[in-house]
């Protein structure tokens, strides 16, 4: 008798993270995959979905302009609590923090399913940073029934929760297993054209500087703070292309654009889907970043990242020395970046420092645990 699991997407990170792990449920031949999608974000989910050729089964395309947190909780309660009772899965998977997990955890919950939390056990001990992510993520943890923790520092957070160690698996972060598809994969026109056009050779070591910054808890002048430095660096280093994709959000594209848009060497550009974002990266020479993903992902291409935030969930990366807190004070961000452009020796340090977020093959553990656990329970 094959276990019914139902994989729940809310945005483009989840669906990178959880892409890889769909692919194995799909292979595995004890396992009925159904995967649902709620659309917390639309065109960023559907290109990461066809991307890795991905089709859900049930489109439950919550999106609404400027609806605020409590507008979709409450639409994901209340559609995908009939998926539930239609399609009755013995698992529900979940990748992350973000909404989307929180409201499918508890509804896991309420339906008496078994739930398994993706990258489970992410802590910073201050519920507004990140916000809503952080208070999210403990609720998916009070609710889990196995938690797939990327690294041995979550798994000792989940421990100090009281979460029993045998229901904790250290699997590696399934993001590695995404990055490393895509990025053997050929470089899209788009970035090849953007390169060429901004005078960068791929072959050497370019000095582009790539940023994203778009969380809620800079919005106002944390990002206008960073928009400052950025503009302070671009004026120093007239050899330096800083790029930035700029979030769709009114509260980012409100800043950005005018504070940036006539730099000659800073280039704003639409958001970039998942594979383009990935060969970009892999051309940069610092990434500057409020995002948790490319704190994982950029070291695993050799690229150091300044995060543009006061705290951080992800102190493996500190401690590896991949990634270095610099906040948004203007002041610390220029230094940073100038310590790593004009000192070969710190950019090299950070380069090459080893990736602590897992070896590719983090998918295959969490479905391997799924099935152990099954056959546990079916002998007791």
């Amino acid at each position: 008798m094959s276990i019914r699991i139902l994989s729940i997407i809310g945005t483009r990170p989840e669906a990178v993270k959880m892409a890889p792990v769909i692919q194995i449920l799909a292979q595995t031949k004890e396992i009925e995959s159904l995967v649902c999608v709620t659309a917390q974000h639309r065109e960023m989910l559907d290109q990461v979905l066809a991307l890795f050729e991905i089709k859900p089964d049930v489109d439950l395309n919550l999106m609404k302009p400027n609806q605020s947190l409590a507008q979709i909780t409450a639409s994901i309660f209340t559609e995908l609590d009939p998926v539930l009772t239609r399609l009755k899965p013995d698992w529900i998977l979940a990748q992350g923090d973000t909404t989307t997990v929180m409201a499918t955890a508890l509804l896991a919950h309420y339906h008496h399913i078994k739930f398994g939390h993706v990258e489970a056990g992410l802590r910073t001990g201050d519920k507004f940073q990140p916000f809503p992510e952080e208070v999210n993520r403990r609720i998916a943890s009070i609710a889990a029934d196995l938690h797939f923790a990327p690294t041995q520092t979550s798994r000792l957070n989940l421990l100090k929760e009281n979460i029993p160690d045998e229901q904790i698996i250290v699997t590696g972060n399934p993001v590695i297993d995404a990055l490393k598809q895509v990025a053997i994969r050929e470089t899209p026109d788009e970035i090849k054209q953007l390169l060429d056009g901004l005078g960068i050779n791929p072959v050497v070591n370019s000095r582009l500087l790539l940023v994203t910054a778009h969380r809620r808890e800079n919005f106002g002048q944390p990002l206008k703070n960073i928009c400052l430095a950025l503009k302070s660096l671009a004026e120093v280093y007239d050899d330096l292309e800083v790029v930035y994709p700029v979030h769709l959000n009114p509260n980012v594209q409100n800043i950005v654009y005018p504070m940036l848009d006539k730099i000659p060497n800073i280039t704003l550009i639409p958001p970039l889907d998942y594979l383009p974002m990935v060969h970009l990266m892999k051309h940069a020479t610092i990434v500057l970043t409020d995002s948790g993903g490319l704190q994982e992902e950029a070291p695993g291409l050799g690229v150091p990242v300044l995060v543009m935030r006061d705290v951080t969930e992800r102190p493996e990366g500190l401690a590896a020395g991949t990634v270095r807190l610099v906040g948004t004070n203007p002041i610390k961000i220029i230094a940073e970046t100038k310590r790593l452009l004009d000192n070969p020796e710190e950019h090299r340090k950070m380069a090459q420092a080893v990736n602590p977020y897992g070896d590719g093959r983090a998918a295959s553990r969490i479905v391997r645990a799924i099935l152990e656990y099954n056959q546990g329970n079916q002998k007791d």
